[in-house]
């Protein structure tokens, strides 16, 4: 950037500087509720306030909301745009521990400081809606919350979460709900029989049961409960991990080992949503992709629970299969590790190897258990399992790619028919029986030019690595191929087919089979058709300090209840150190003067764990409805104005799990009758990740990462906002250059100097007369692309166009007053700083926020003429022009007929003409 500034300088520092103070001083993007115009709520996810702030590809969705912020005001929306600080969590709290700063200091300062950064940068946000997780007055509604979810049950036949209360009413009024088939059947208590939790209800009436067998009863229904789980549990943090928080068995943050180990947490019950999550997809507005990571999280499946008995024992093992049809195919079955089963079955033979297997388990995460490419281990129990199908013995072993936490935590294992079963059996030498016969049509073979190869048990088509012609690679050699390696059993097939070594079901057809063994298998009272779902109940516990603290109390006599909503928020006490208990409990079980209560007339004991992280985002677009009310979360009346957000921008990173919780938490309140949409989010984009300048990661530790408030100093906040969406489009992922900011800067400059002349007011050839010819059809060409480009957020494309209207327009002697001005509204809402300046120099009071977006004339957006090249075998002979509606015949006769194309053509012939429209005409001579 040269040190030498010519008189008419965009001094940007100057002018960003005034109008930041501008807006803050007049509110200027203030939302306030307007019934007679249109709302439009533009949200980004809010950031996790960190020590080390910003680095540039974090302001990159900001910047693409903000743009759309900003236009939608223009074109006559009344708009919301908040921001606020998911500022709970696990980093502020080690920081704590290592120099005993208490986490809200440090989370002050971390959130002080992306404020400042966010600031620089002229986003359009209505500051006053600012919100911080950690704010009493927000986290008494986090608590909120739990106790709804705490104090709610789902009720299967409504379809939707009601009050536990309602359910009390229902026992207290002479009726019994029980669970029969995943369904709530309600009967009169007279002659009902019912095991709830171990507990056996019959024909006494509610008021008859026990505090503790009521207790039980409804533990079972509860959205929040107690349950003892297998959880990732760290021991050098002092916490129990989330799944996405472990990697190759140790923690992401510190690399800490993890083990795997059963405590008591508080649960979320989720899966009582798993296909409301899945059905209200269809409405949405997001990329098939996210869709399938949320599809494929709650996991869907459709199948039969199948009970196996175990031989020598009064205990049964039930599977869940979405593959029914393979039963007689079952040679062995696996046991998770932790399954509570193997302490009952297992051998004093096998028991020093299964618990030394196990211990080894419970170092793994689920994700490395699971990974494909591993390599599969185990052991045998020493106990067999009895095929309900042809009453076979089958040993039990234990292998941990098999997971508790999914269906049953137990599988038939049938190795034909399953990758996975069929690398085990090959590895320990177990039966490989065959009972699909693969289609003698397979598609998969049809007509392919390919060799089959195997690898890791599945088959693979890869091109020969010898002469094609020397392969007979007819469709029926290469089916027979691969027929005689199922028959080897060198590979699993794993499609439909046709049964054999089935008994009775030989020769039919899998669809027909999965139908006729289910209702066999209930029809004897071995099974039933079951729809199974890979979602699991949210684990919603962590034994940290810096979290919302649970509104619970722990009764001497074994109660659990719930403080009442007039007594929230409750506080996080102040703590002398910020270790773990170092048992499992989180540092407040060490404040005995908290900990310890007298509620309602009796002793008890506050819950110790907090909540995740994930709590305070849950629900965080709700509390920027209504940010300041001190009552309830929100006003009713306010979330049927705003909602649904009408455009969600963040990184891809949150695909799954927030907004899945997100999700769920909005259905509890749509269910209560707190929210009006079904849905939180009706459009989703997701911004692509920007690389330092050497095409990795920013990061501190890679040494690339770049503070966006070097950019700022060097080249203004409209620079970088004009850069990052001009990169390329928003959601790829693009390496950063410094080079490219530079070029931005230069355009800004530009664009100054096109309207601002040396004396600091509008240039001469600024005139007020109307643009005219091909200057105003550069305009409304402008005004479409641009206006297009924003509505399909492709920032990039839309500046391209800006910058030929300055080019071209910086070529004429005068330049229309309107049409400047109608460019400078077009430019605001990318560089919106530069902006406000020309708009206020062009004679303008105020702010040009507001100002109506310029309308374009579809007819003057294309060129009455086009010129066309002309070629002659692809070599340039001519340029013509011609009307920009000719059709085909006319250009080509038009082409033909050249003087050029004439000279050309002497003695030859013309073998075809190519129209490529609006571009060229090539004509191919013999």
């Amino acid at each position: 950037m040269s040190e030498t500034r010519p008189d008419n300088y965009y001094d940007f520092s100057a002018v960003e500087k005034k109008w930041q103070q501008y807006w803050q001083t007049n509110k200027t993007f203030a939302a306030t509720e307007t019934p007679d115009k249109p709302k439009y709520y533009v949200l980004d996810m809010f950031p996790y306030p960190s020590g080390d702030g910003l680095h540039v590809g974090h302001p990159e969705g900001y910047t693409a909301s903000d743009i759309v912020a900003r236009y939608k005001r223009m074109k006559g929306f009344n708009v919301l745009h908040p921001m606020g600080y998911d500022a709970f969590g696990l980093p502020a709290e080690q920081y704590a521990v290592k120099t005993g700063t208490h986490p809200r200091i440090t989370t002050k300062k971390n959130v002080d400081k992306i404020r400042s950064q966010i600031e620089q940068l002229g986003f359009s946000y209505d500051w006053d809606r600012e919100v911080n997780t950690t704010d009493s007055g927000y986290y008494k509604w986090t608590q909120w919350i739990f106790l709804k979810l705490f104090n709610s049950y789902y009720d299967s036949i409504e379809n939707r979460a009601r009050p536990i209360d309602d359910l009390v009413h229902r026992l207290e009024s002479g009726e019994l709900v029980v669970t029969f088939d995943n369904k709530y059947l309600v009967v009169p208590v007279s002659g009902a029989m019912a095991a709830i939790g171990g507990i056996e209800i019959g024909a006494r009436k509610w008021h008859e049961l026990t505090p503790q067998e009521q207790r039980v009863f409804l533990s079972e229904y509860r959205l929040a409960y107690q349950a003892e789980v297998a959880v990732n549990w760290c021991p050098e943090l002092g916490t129990v991990l989330a799944n996405e928080e472990v990697i190759g068995g140790v923690s992401e943050r510190g690399e800490h080992p993890v083990i795997r180990k059963p405590m008591r947490q508080w649960m979320l019950r989720i899966t009582a949503y798993a296909e409301r999550l899945l059905a209200d997809l269809d409405g949405l507005d997001w990329s098939e992709g996210i869709k399938k990571l949320q599809q494929d999280w709650v996991g869907k499946s459709v199948g039969a629970d199948v009970d196996f008995t175990v031989a020598g024992y009064d205990e049964t093992i039930r599977v869940f299969t979405t593959r029914p049809d393979t039963l007689f195919g079952a040679t062995y079955m696996v046991l998770a590790p932790e399954h509570p089963l193997v302490d009952v079955i297992v051998t004093s033979e096998k028991k020093s190897e299964i618990d030394k297997y196990r211990t080894e388990a419970a170092r793994k995460s689920d994700l490395d258990r699971t990974d494909l490419a591993k390599e599969k281990t185990g052991v045998f129990t020493g106990a067999y399992a009895v095929n309900p199908v042809n009453n076979e013995q089958i040993p039990i072993w234990i292998s941990d790619y098999v997971l508790i936490s999914y269906g049953t935590g137990a599988i038939m294992s049938v190795p034909a028919h399953d990758c996975r079963d069929f690398e085990f059996a090959k590895k320990f030498n177990l039966p490989i029986i065959q009972v699909v016969n693969p289609p003698k049509d397979i598609r998969i073979l049809s007509g392919i030019k390919k060799e089959i190869r195997v690898k890791n048990g599945e088959v693979t088509l890869d091109m020969p690595p010898v002469d094609e012609d020397a392969i007979d690679d007819s469709p029926q050699s290469l089916w027979q191929s691969y027929y005689d390696m199922i028959r080897r059993s060198e590979i699993a097939y794993t499609g439909d087919g046709v049964a054999i070594n089935s008994g009775d079901f030989n020769g039919q057809p899998t669809e027909k089979f999965k139908e006729n063994i289910t209702a066999w298998l209930e029809e004897n009272g071995l099974g039933k058709a079951s729809i199974n779902y890979k979602l699991r109940d949210w684990l919603f516990s962590r034994q940290r300090y810096w979290g919302e603290p649970f509104p619970i109390v722990h009764l001497e006599d074994g109660s659990i209840v719930a403080l009442d909503e007039s007594e929230l928020p409750l506080l996080l006490p102040e703590v002398e150190s910020y270790k773990p208990s170092g048992d499992g409990e989180s540092p407040l079980a060490n404040i005995d003067d908290w900990l310890n209560i007298t509620y309602k007339g009796q002793k008890g004991r506050r819950e110790t764990n907090t909540m995740p992280q994930w709590a305070g985002s849950c629900w965080y677009y709700l509390r920027y409805i209504d940010a300041l009310n001190e009552n309830a979360p929100f006003d009713k009346e306010k979330e049927k104005y705003w909602m649904p957000v009408d455009l969600y921008v963040g990184g891809a990173e949150h695909a799954v799990l927030h907004l899945l919780y997100a999700r769920f938490w909005h259905k509890l309140l749509y269910d209560l009758g707190w929210v009006s949409t079904k849905e939180p989010f009706k459009k989703l984009v997701n911004q692509g990740m920007i690389l330092g300048n050497d095409g990795q990661k920013m990061s501190k530790s890679r040494g690339n990462v770049v503070n966006p408030d070097t950019v700022i100093d060097r080249y203004g906040a409209d620079s970088m906002r004009l850069y990052e969406m001009f990169m390329g489009p928003l959601d790829a992922v693009k390496p950063w250059n410094m080079q490219g900011v530079e070029g931005v800067y230069r355009f800004l400059q530009k664009v100054w100097r096109l309207i601002v002349g040396d004396d600091g007011n509008p240039q001469s050839a600024i005139v007020n007369e109307p643009a005219q010819n091909e200057s105003l059809r550069l305009l409304h060409k402008t005004i479409k692309k641009v206006t297009t480009d924003i509505e399909n957020m492709a920032f990039n494309t839309a500046i391209s166009q800006m910058m030929i209207f300055v080019n071209e327009y910086s070529r004429l002697p005068r330049l229309s007053k309107k049409a400047i001005e109608s460019f400078v509204i077009l430019l605001s809402p990318f560089a919106p700083h530069i902006a406000e300046e020309l708009w206020q120099r062009l004679g303008h009071s105020g702010t040009i926020t507001y100002q109506p977006w310029p309308e374009f004339d579809d007819g003057l957006t294309t060129d009455p003429e086009v010129e066309l090249a002309i070629q002659v075998n692809g070599k340039l002979r001519d340029r013509l022009t011609f009307s920009a509606d000719a059709d085909e015949e006319t250009i080509k006769e038009k082409a033909l007929a050249s003087e050029r194309v004439q000279e050309l053509l002497e003695g030859k012939s013309v073998r075809k003409v190519i129209v490529i429209k609006n571009r060229l005409v090539n004509i191919v001579i013999g």
